[in-house]
């Protein structure tokens, strides 16, 4: 991983949102976890990248033999850690790894998830099982894009090639089978302003690449926030389109 996004996730120390005001109206039935649970049973060994501070992990994730989830951000695990002594049922160990130097032994999960976090397709199909699946829920290109034009940047705003396509691709390369691809539009209500502002300080939304290649979070410029909530305030709240994509594909 990068040293300006490790250090920017260093910084958010956590991947709780539960306090931030915000309706969900889904437009695509594609539900991650439930993909989860389609593919595991109480057996499972399971093992979840880019984890965040396990709040997800923790709420969400069907009952399997175990779920190892991993995150790089050493602040990101510690939280995880933490909060796992709330859920003293959950088969869950929590460690500290990069996504893209992975180190467990071929052929050992049955199935891998990954949401909202890069990852290797190739090191992914050496450490699953044969028949194995690997479940990924990712941030597309256009996803705030209305929000990204008024700032004028933006995670994936100037990708040539989506990550999404980019997945599928380089699945296919791997000699996965059975890849499934599906893109999942949601439109996101925020109840105040304070709320957006919220989410926007806890995700690399508004990012910038530097002159080096480098990526950086810069101050969110009120001006411009100002400019987005008058455009898109609405009686549900202030809107914020959202799109993703899910992967399923078998070894």
């Amino acid at each position: 991983m990068k040293k300006d996004e490790l250090e920017f996730y260093e910084n958010v120390g956590d991947w709780d949102f539960s306090m931030i005001k915000c309706e969900e109206e889904i437009l695509t039935e594609w539900d991650f976890y439930k993909k989860i649970e389609e593919n595991t049973n109480e057996k499972s060994l399971c093992l979840d990248l880019g984890c965040g501070g396990g709040e997800k992990v923790l709420k969400n994730y069907p009952k399997v033999g175990m779920v190892i989830a991993t995150d790089f951000s050493p602040e990101m695990v510690k939280t995880a850690n933490e909060n796992l002594k709330s859920y003293p049922e959950k088969r869950a160990k929590f460690l500290e790894m990069d996504n893209l130097k992975m180190t467990f032994p071929n052929g050992m999960f049955d199935l891998v998830s990954a949401r909202h976090t890069i990852i290797d397709c190739y090191q992914i199909r050496e450490c699953l099982k044969d028949g194995g699946v690997l479940v990924v829920r990712g941030v597309d290109k256009d996803d705030c894009l209305e929000l990204k034009k008024i700032f004028g940047r933006g995670q994936g705003m100037y990708d040539k090639i989506a990550i999404s396509d980019l997945d599928y691709a380089n699945m296919r390369e791997a000699g996965y089978s059975e890849i499934e691809k599906v893109e999942i539009l949601v439109n996101e209500y925020y109840q105040t302003e304070a709320d957006l502002m919220a989410l926007l300080l806890k995700t690399p939304i508004l990012e910038k690449q530097k002159e080096n290649g480098e990526m950086e979070m810069p101050p969110i410029e009120k001006e411009l926030f100002d400019e987005y909530v008058k455009k898109f305030k609405t009686k549900k709240g202030i809107l914020l389109k959202r799109k993703y994509y899910g992967i399923i594909a078998k070894k």
